[in-house]
């Protein structure tokens, strides 16, 4: 590599470290101070770095917003891609799936799930589309393609009813597992919605439900 081009990757490098920086700095503040009330100087203020800096790479909040909201689904997608890289029957990975969905519900999965649930509100409220909206939904769009191969191996592997539409029935349960365990976790941190029946316990019937009606008898 000569000077130039070390010179342009180090000062691409930099530049990814700064948007690095300012996307973490920013879900520190919306953690603490929620999505309406945090601003870009919160948001410089808590990265060190000038306001007009931030700016710069997000030029409106709502790119920011996105962006933090995408970086805690891709974290989440490398999970739910090692489960479906792993060795086993579709029965098998799909119920290691569902531990992962009850595993958001720890504690130090909480802050992630409370800013996922306010941005989806966020974004539902909001009269136009956001922008870089597409980026956030490409991210889930994997997470989908992650349960579809799943779906694929289930086909072959012979480990769930074949006389289901399994796309349909998994992408129902992805959905309805996924939210039942925002709930849950979001609840599990309001002292006053506290269940009497322990969230991972509920998650855990539901997970047995799902599983003995797709198993192939």
């Amino acid at each position: 590599m000569n000077s130039r081009s070390r010179w342009s990757q180090e000062r691409e490098d930099a530049k990814k470290q700064r948007i690095t920086l300012m996307i973490e700095a920013a879900e520190r503040v919306f953690n603490r101070k929620g999505l309406d009330k945090a601003t870009m100087q919160d948001i410089s203020t808590e990265a060190q770095m000038g306001v007009a800096t931030v700016f710069r790479y997000f030029p409106k909040k709502d790119k920011i917003i996105v962006a933090v909201a995408t970086k805690i689904v891709e974290s989440q997608l490398q999970t739910f891609e090692e489960v479906v890289s792993r060795p086993g029957t579709c029965y098998e990975k799909l119920e290691r799936m569902l531990d992962v969905f009850i595993g958001f519900i720890g504690k130090e999965h909480s802050e992630n799930t409370k800013l996922i649930e306010a941005f989806e509100s966020y974004a539902a409220q909001s009269r136009e589309p956001l922008e870089d909206i597409s980026i956030y939904n490409d991210a889930l769009g994997r997470i989908k393609s992650a349960l579809s191969r799943i779906v694929e191996d289930g086909v072959n592997d012979g480990s769930l009813r074949s006389d289901l539409p399994l796309d349909e029935v998994l992408a129902t349960m992805n959905n309805a597992f996924g939210l039942f365990a925002k709930k849950l976790s979001l609840q599990s941190s309001i002292p006053m919605l506290e269940s009497d029946i322990d969230p991972a316990r509920q998650l855990e019937i539901l997970k047995d439900m799902v599983l003995r009606y797709v198993r192939a008898n």
